[in-house]
């Protein structure tokens, strides 16, 4: 009796004549744990075929045994120029087969003709465009966000924001010191060299006094920041947005911007000029160091010098452009951190996206402030 069983149950694939249509048909359990015929074997029984063939589908059950069966038969008639007629086939079946038989995504891609030059050209430019409409969205909403802290009606956390400062203040000190004093002795050093040939050694506190807190106290901050906070910013966001944190503080009605840049950048805003000041005075005190240990300046005719040369408008001048860049390294990291993909790789390109950019706006917005000032002689 069960040997009766199992040949009831058996796949079973055979040839029909339906008058003059040769018809292969298709019954029984086509499920994987069922043994089933030989497809070549069959198919080579069928002779000489015509150019349209009928394949009738009767089974009792199915699973991807018979999909998988099915696709071979397509593929055995498009070699042998075949066109197929399929007859009862189960529900979901012939949508699974066109879903099969199309070709993925990456196939249509490369298949496509490669884009000319003016092609190439127009979709860079529309996605530059894009990215520009993007920013200055971005900008605009966090202006408003920030408008909205200032006046005391944002809803973001306090402890937020001393964290930021903790982390980009005291936190940020001791690296951005011993740059400071670096700069301050290769300053003076190469100064040193050239001011030697005419016996103007005390000189040498007067041009590091000045490109101190003109120009390398706020650029170098800035630099050491933005490859500290502003790839933080970038790479905590772009988490959050990973896990889809941003999505949820949506859901419950938290405004991202204010909860979570907002906090940030004005962290950097308060923190930035501080840092400027302490990059201004250790500068000087390693062009100190060159000055006493290598040309016998004194500490009094160092810093006497230092306070002649340094006038209130070089100091603002300095401190106003911390406060530039302060914004530009908040603003970039976070956008690029909030425009994230999901994924870590994504994450990663972000963070470097970010520090690049940050990089590349803190030189353009210098050297267009330095411009303006010269040209407006301050």
């Amino acid at each position: 009796m069960q040997n009766t069983a199992m040949q009831h149950q058996q796949a079973t694939l055979n040839w029909q004549q339906d008058g003059s249509l040769s018809c292969l048909h298709v019954t029984g359990y086509w499920t994987l744990h069922q043994r089933k015929p030989d497809l070549l074997e069959v198919w080579r029984k069928g002779g000489r075929l015509p150019q349209q063939l009928c394949v009738r589908v009767a089974v009792q059950a199915w699973d991807s045994s018979l999909l998988a069966l099915l696709r071979r038969i397509s593929y055995l008639a498009e070699d042998a120029g075949i066109r197929l007629c399929w007859q009862g086939l189960p529900d979901g079946v012939e949508q699974l087969l066109t879903m099969a038989s199309s070709p993925s995504v990456q196939v249509q891609a490369v298949q496509q003709a490669p884009a000319g030059r003016i092609t190439r050209l127009g979709l860079t430019s529309m996605r530059m465009l894009a990215s520009l409409g993007r920013a200055c969205s971005f900008m605009g909403a966090v202006s408003l966000a920030l408008l909205a802290a200032f006046m005391g009606r944002a809803r973001m956390r306090a402890s937020d924001f001393w964290l930021a400062v903790q982390q980009n203040g005291p936190g940020a000190l001791p690296i951005v010191a011993l740059i400071a004093v670096l700069v301050g002795l290769i300053l003076a050093f190469v100064g040193a060299v050239q001011l030697e040939a005419f016996g103007a050694q005390i000189y040498i506190a007067n041009m590091v006094a000045i490109g101190m807190t003109r120009e390398m106290g706020a650029l170098m901050t800035a630099v050491i920041m933005a490859g500290r906070t502003g790839a933080a910013y970038a790479a905590e966001l772009g988490s959050m947005q990973a896990n889809e944190e941003i999505d949820a503080l949506q859901t419950f009605g938290f405004p991202p911007l204010e909860f979570l840049v907002v906090p940030r950048v004005m962290a950097l805003l308060v923190s930035m000029p501080i840092l400027t000041c302490f990059a201004d005075a250790l500068g000087m005190m390693g062009g100190f160091v060159i000055g006493w240990g290598m040309y016998d300046i004194s500490a009094t005719q160092y810093i006497n010098q230092s306070l002649v040369m340094i006038s209130t408008t070089d100091f603002f001048i300095g401190l106003f452009k911390s406060l530039v860049f302060a914004l530009l390294i908040g603003l970039i990291g976070c956008y690029y951190g909030l425009n994230s993909g999901r994924n870590a790789q994504a994450v990663g390109q972000a963070t470097t996206n970010a520090v690049v950019s940050i990089i590349v706006a803190l030189v353009v917005s210098d050297a267009m402030i330095t411009v303006i000032c010269t040209r407006l002689g301050i």
